[in-house]
């Protein structure tokens, strides 16, 4: 009788510790996880034309929007809106360009060898001058990896490393289903927002409506605060070197510009374009104030304009852009490094929101269903 309740009581024990069995079971559901990121990842890379085009796609969209808004408050209809729009940017672009061109076209033919001269003047000093033990054949062998390194960033939609040719060819694809995609989300994207409502429960449809306009908000804050940084940004340093007595100062700004919308790495690639034109055209002297301007620029923009121009809404903690462009590059080369921060912006502010939203639901909840727990507060006089 004594074996028999000892035996009893031993099959009542667990047989595996209750961390052990907690930790199998995680593992096995991060292993599940990962299987199915993997497998996300496996497709959009398949699909890279089409992500490409549907993120630029969303990005112009919104840049137009605000003008759409206008014409549509007109009486416009939702097509004409749309068209109007689309060749109203075309047309302000083409006159830009048209205007541009012809004053800029030969600086930017003498973009490419002014760097390359540059970057050739460096490489000696290094060899000749430098304090450094560094030999030619150690800065060969750097560039050479650096060549292997962006074109094995060139590749197709498959992951395959290919020629130029057809990379360049994707792109033009790409862009062509942006142009098509990013009319049809000004002429409807209205509608499809609310056909997609009607496939969620109806509890539901009041916060991914919620959640929706605040990643829109979030995408608009983004665009035009990048927009305005750039344009201050590349006004300054552009006026820098050709102050100095440097060359290509527009292309030097218009690349400054663009390079905004890469946080961090662009204000990086940017301000060193900027000092290596400089070093060619100008000297070492003029090249260390470009640098000095640059560096005072970057963080008057960081620690004053940036708070302002994109709000506390838009605030960023400087690991999550680093680790944002280092993961967006890892998985999509350039255009990951590109669409990464605007990406991270808007997943960080619709989970700040979804939160925001359950506070409110519990706040509602304890008020209309009962008193809410903890120290009980006087409510408000009459």
């Amino acid at each position: 009788m004594a074996s028999t309740t000892e035996g009893s009581a031993l099959a009542g024990r667990p047989r595996v510790h209750p961390v052990i069995d907690w930790l199998g079971v995680t593992a096995w559901r991060l292993i599940g996880i990962g299987i199915v990121f993997v497998a996300a990842l496996w497709v959009l890379a398949k699909l890279w034309v089409i992500v490409v085009a549907v993120a630029i796609a969303v990005l112009f969209a919104r840049a137009l929007h605000p003008a759409a808004e206008r014409l549509r408050r007109l009486g416009l209809r939702p097509a004409l809106v749309a068209a109007t729009t689309i060749l109203g940017f075309a047309l302000l672009m083409g006159g830009i360009i048209a205007a541009l061109v012809p004053s800029v076209a030969s600086e930017f033919e003498d973009l490419g060898p002014t760097i390359e001269r540059s970057i050739d003047d460096v490489e000696d000093w290094l060899v000749e001058d430098s304090p450094f033990d560094v030999s030619r054949r150690d800065i060969r062998e750097f560039r050479d990896q650096a060549d292997e390194r962006v074109g094995d960033a060139l590749s197709s939609s498959s992951g395959q490393v290919v020629s130029r040719t057809l990379v360049v060819f994707e792109l033009v694809t790409a862009l062509v289903l942006a142009l098509i995609t990013s009319f049809f989300i000004l002429k409807d994207g209205g509608r499809f927002g609310q056909w997609t409502l009607t496939l969620l429960p109806e509890r539901r449809r009041a916060l991914v409506t919620r959640l929706g306009s605040r990643a829109w908000r979030t995408l608009g804050g983004y665009l035009r605060g990048s927009a305005t940084l750039g344009v201050v940004e590349g006004v300054i340093i552009g006026l820098t070197v050709w102050i100095v007595g440097g060359h290509l100062a527009v292309p030097v700004a218009i690349i400054t510009f663009f390079a905004a919308f890469i946080p961090f790495a662009g204000a990086i690639v940017a301000g060193a374009i900027a000092v290596l034109v400089t070093l060619v055209t100008a000297g070492l002297g003029p090249a260390i104030a470009v640098g000095v301007v640059a560096l005072l620029v970057q963080q008057l923009d960081n620690d004053l304009l940036a708070p302002i121009v994109f709000g506390r809404s838009l605030e960023l903690h400087p690991l999550v852009v680093l680790f944002s462009l280092a993961g967006g590059s890892a998985l999509m080369g350039p255009v990951g490094a590109v669409f990464a921060v605007p990406v991270s912006a808007v997943v960080v502010n619709v989970i700040a929101e979804a939160r925001a939203a359950s506070l409110d639901d519990d706040r509602g909840g304890a008020a209309g269903g009962g008193p809410a727990p903890g120290p009980a507060v006087d409510p408000p006089p009459a």
